[in-house]
């Protein structure tokens, strides 16, 4: 009975000095990146040698660092951040910035990346007003239609582009479904230099698409993101304010995607 008390004493112990330890590391902030041994001991309402004693733990473990001005964060944390950043998937990255699009525009939002003559769709948010897409998560679709599909084949390799175009007929969905390859190569240039890709009942009748370009830390583009709207809920006067908004959530995804991977 005393052995297991001891061993339950030690391990509320463990415990508590674990608590310690990070609440020492939340005092570190972007507008007091530095704090002194006094501060610490003070702020936690130890005795200074105690409080020491913790810093001194963190500090031989490289959790922080002793500096001239006082303890910083060390550079164990930010081995630590960047395997956190790194274990976040394309879509635990994107799916908070598509939530907040899908709010502001009122649409629903996809995720796709290309794969081969393929267009995969890794995840959606649906809006309030929900529409009945040929897109749905884990569903594979065409190279050729809509404006996802455009976007990440118009910032394919040339050579690729030239492969899947020229490798077996395009196939045709609807009668605004472009299957000339000529014709598509057109687009495709058109919308590199728009950043933006806009169709209308390309793949499905009555569907407005809006797309933009995701890029990794690279600079690649290696997905796209998009709204996919009843055309009729978007009046002309109002596309040019959704373009604006994909436009920015595919950046913003871009960044976040950059500093994972940094």
């Amino acid at each position: 009975m005393t052995e297991r008390n001891a061993t339950s004493g030690t391990y509320r112990e463990r415990n508590s000095t674990a608590d310690r330890a990070l609440d020492i590391l939340m005092l570190f902030s972007v507008d007091k990146p530095v704090w002194t041994g006094s501060e610490v001991a003070n702020e936690l309402g130890v005795a200074r040698s105690t409080g020491y004693r913790y810093l001194q733990s963190l500090t031989s473990n490289g959790f922080i660092e002793d500096t001239a001005g006082g303890f910083r964060l060390g550079p164990k944390i930010f081995q630590l951040a960047r395997l956190a950043r790194a274990g976040l998937g394309l879509s635990d990255v994107a799916l908070p910035v598509m939530r907040s699009l899908a709010a502001q525009v009122g649409e629903t939002v996809l995720l796709t990346r290309r794969s081969g003559r393929s267009v995969v769709c890794l995840d959606l948010v649906e809006a309030q007003h929900a529409v009945r897409l040929s897109y749905e998560r884990g569903h594979v679709l065409p190279i050729n239609a809509g404006a996802a599909a455009e976007v990440l084949l118009a910032w394919s390799d040339p050579d690729e582009v030239t492969t899947v175009l020229e490798q077996a007929p395009l196939e045709r969905f609807t009668a605004k479904t472009l299957t000339d390859p000529e014709s598509l190569r057109k687009r495709l240039a058109h919308i590199r230099k728009q950043g933006v890709a806009v169709s209308q009942g390309e793949l499905d009748p009555h569907i407005l698409g809006v797309a933009a370009p995701i890029r990794n830390a690279e600079g690649s583009v290696c997905a796209a993101v998009s709204i996919a709207a009843l055309a009729g809920r978007v009046p002309r006067a109002q596309l040019r304010h959704v373009e604006d908004a994909v436009r920015e959530a595919a950046a913003s995804i871009s960044r976040q995607l950059e500093l994972r991977d940094a």
